[in-house]
């Protein structure tokens, strides 16, 4: 009985669901006509034609004039190789600079306290 009622819940709740995504669509569509109102008015109050705002469009950055975004500062040694300064007591082929994320196994040797055994000398 129990879950005829949950069904019953179930159905009536998507049934509303639909009816809320149809009113917020025709919403939506209201609001983006009388945006267009507004575009289209002050395109022709400017004298544009359909073409140059269609160019324009196509033609990000032009019609625009922001200032390009600035170029991050790199630090000296950034990309270039350094040598491991750690070794994984269990595994030696697994070694870590001591830059970026932490692998497991150094997160557990830290976990330990031990991590100055996997010091490479």
């Amino acid at each position: 009985m129990a879950r005829t009622t949950v069904a019953a819940q179930l159905v009536k709740l998507r049934k509303e669901r639909e009816a809320l995504e149809k009113r917020e669509k025709a919403l939506v569509a209201k609001t983006n006509d009388k945006a267009l109102a507004k575009i289209i008015a002050i395109a022709k109050d400017a004298g544009l034609t359909a073409a140059e705002i269609t160019k324009a469009l196509g033609q990000p950055g032009k019609a625009s004039k922001a200032k390009p975004a600035a170029a991050k500062k790199r630090g000296a040694l950034a990309g270039k190789k350094i040598a491991p300064k750690y070794r994984n007591p269990a595994n030696a082929e697994q070694t870590w600079t001591g830059r970026g994320v932490s692998p497991a196994w150094i997160q557990a040797l830290k976990a330990e306290g031990k991590l100055e055994t996997a010091l490479i000398v």
